[in-house]
């Protein structure tokens, strides 16, 4: 990285060709032409190599597919798996909320103004409560408003 910053500096401020910054700094006046195309710093990236588990991917999502709450453990067992747990566990973890069902209860919706809340009030003045009449102070309201809940 600092020889991009460099190369861009010796270009930029000072001026300097790309041959004679690739003599100054010992590198082929392709790098030199490649860091100064460059909007930033080049940094290393190594191809994936993937994980020893993608080959039995397949079967682990065929057994969750069936069971989605069998323990990785017994996936372990099922598809014959000899190698560190560990890495098996980390892919059912990843997997298993693809194929486990939603849960019922934590999927209610309400359609625009299907609901309404009806709250108790005591409130400790009288209160005017129309045609010139008051409500003595302690004797419960009740307030309503409808929601508009959006699910």
């Amino acid at each position: 990285m600092e020889d991009w910053a460099e190369i861009r500096r010796l270009h930029r401020a000072e001026q300097m060709p790309i041959k004679a910054i690739a003599r100054r700094m010992g590198i082929s006046k392709n790098t030199v032409k490649r860091a100064l195309a460059a909007e930033e710093p080049p940094k290393y990236q190594r191809a994936s190599r993937g994980s020893i588990v993608d080959a039995v991917e397949p079967q682990i999502r065929h057994l969750l597919e069936e069971f989605p709450d069998m323990p990785a453990t017994v996936i372990a067992e099922r598809i014959g798996w000899t190698n560190s747990l560990t890495v098996l566990k980390n892919r059912v973890r990843a997997l298993r909320p693809q194929y486990k069902p939603a849960d019922p209860s934590s999927r209610t919706t309400y359609q625009p103004g299907e609901l309404a809340q009806c709250d108790l009030w005591f409130p400790p003045v009288k209160v005017p409560v129309g045609a010139g009449q008051t409500a003595s102070p302690g004797s419960p309201r009740v307030g309503w408003r409808l929601r508009n809940l959006e699910g």
